[in-house]
Parts: C-alpha cells; sequence; structure tokens
C-alpha cells in the first residue's frame, strides 16, 4: 500500500517538476500535476493497484475468520475439547 500511495505521490512530483521546468508558477503546476497524474497513475501503475487490492482482501478474510470465530465462540457454538 505504502508502495503504491509513494509512486502515486511520486507521479505528482514528476509532473510538477516537468511543468515547473517549463516556466509554469509552482502553484499552477502542483495544480496540474495533482489533476493529470492520479488519473493518469490508475492506468500506469494498474499491476501495483490489483497487488494492493489483492493484499487487501487477503487481510480481510482473514478478519472476517477470526470475527466468525470468535463470533461463534461466544455463542457456544464451538467445541472447547472439554467433556
Amino acid at each position: 500500500m505504502t508502495l503504491y500511495i509513494g509512486a502515486r505521490l511520486g507521479m505528482v512530483a514528476a509532473v510538477t517538476a516537468l511543468l515547473v521546468l517549463a516556466n509554469v508558477p509552482l502553484l499552477v503546476a502542483l495544480a496540474v500535476g495533482v489533476v493529470v497524474a492520479l488519473p493518469l497513475s490508475l492506468f500506469v501503475f494498474k499491476g501495483l493497484r490489483t497487488r494492493v487490492a489483492q493484499g487487501l482482501e487477503a487481510k480481510q478474510a482473514v478478519r472476517r475468520a477470526e470475527r466468525d470465530r470468535l463470533r461463534a465462540e461466544l455463542r457456544g457454538d464451538t467445541a472447547t475439547g472439554q467433556s
């Protein structure tokens, strides 16, 4: 996740730097950089975005399974090995 966010911010910085080198005022270059780079990064970093989504989905599945296990334990639906 951090890598993806860093890559997107890096793209904003790169677009902004190119515009500043083209003698565009810094605030205008930054605004254009955000507007152009963030949507563009959705296409450029598609593979990275897919990896992030898969990782988040896997973590959510683990959390969901743990939550379901705890709820079942609270209801008394699980065997604890005691007779």
